[in-house]
């Protein structure tokens, strides 16, 4: 066996360890959702058992079912990947490509914001919404989310944007087209595969976010990541209803990756594979 043959095993063999650890809590709590209670609380754990789906026709048709939490968690990632990426696209462009008094300023300011601990910030936050009487409601939540994926996705923007040669704008500019006219047919669909990636990144951050969610919702607007703890009590812990729920919220975020794979691949790439644009 040569060098690169035995360096080509210990890097799959290596992969392979770090694919499995990686991939263990989910396979898990996916045979966990297909237990009955009994079969998930047997010690040493089954592996082999008779399958049911009752946890899954309880949490979703059940006294206690998530489909009201699901339609939240939606509304509210759905409502705030629209307005960040609306926002974020042109602010992004700007800091990239325009010239202006305080950008720098504009642009460190960006950046702090995402230096703020969560924990540091919720008590104003809900301060603020309770004295505004919006806590519990969906553009209340979807406020606060906005003040942390905005930035994020206006600084994961702004490397792809200066990645575009300028020569491109200023074709489009001799032939006679504006400047939004050249962003939205010139620029936008060349970024398209890192507007794939910051969608999906906001989306996800939005869908898992846990620490706001519980503070700000309440009863009417409760998304999934809180519902979860309905089938967590002093007395005892639902674990197959539990896997069942964390299997439901993680099927969003899986079709969402699998359907954009092609266009984050290529803006997870594009970096590599571009020089930088002239400045």
């Amino acid at each position: 066996m040569t060098v690169k043959h035995f360096r080509l095993i210990a890097a799959l063999v290596t992969s392979m360890v770090f694919l499995l650890a990686w991939s263990f809590p989910i396979v898990w709590s996916v045979l966990n959702s297909l237990k009955s209670d009994r079969d998930v609380l047997a010690y040493p754990p089954k592996l082999i058992f008779s399958p049911t789906f009752d946890a899954y026709r309880d949490v979703l048709f059940g006294s206690s079912s998530i489909l009201p939490n699901l339609v939240s968690s939606f509304i509210i990632s759905i409502g705030t990947t629209v307005i960040t990426m609306l926002m974020a696209v042109p602010a992004a462009y700007a800091l990239a490509r325009l010239r202006f008094g305080g950008k720098k300023f504009a642009g460190f300011y960006v950046l702090t914001t995402q230096m703020l601990p969560p924990v540091g910030i919720i008590i104003p936050y809900f301060l603020i919404l309770r004295n505004i009487g919006w806590i519990d409601t969906y553009h209340g939540i979807i406020l606060i989310y906005l003040s942390f994926s905005l930035p994020f996705a206006i600084w994961l923007l702004v490397s792809y944007f200066e990645d575009i040669p300028f020569e491109m704008e200023e074709a489009a500019y001799l032939d006679g087209a504006g400047r939004l006219r050249t962003l939205w047919r010139i620029i936008i669909p060349q970024v398209k595969g890192g507007i794939a990636v910051t969608i999906v990144f906001v989306f996800l951050n939005a869908w898992n976010e846990f620490l706001f969610a519980v503070v700000l919702s309440g009863n009417t607007v409760r998304p999934v990541t809180v519902a979860m703890f309905n089938f967590v009590s002093v007395e005892q812990t639902l674990w197959a209803k539990l896997a069942a729920v964390s299997v439901l919220a993680m099927l969003p975020v899986v079709l969402l990756g699998v359907i954009a794979q092609k266009n984050i691949v290529k803006g997870l790439t594009v970096g590599a594979v571009k020089g930088g644009g002239r400045r």
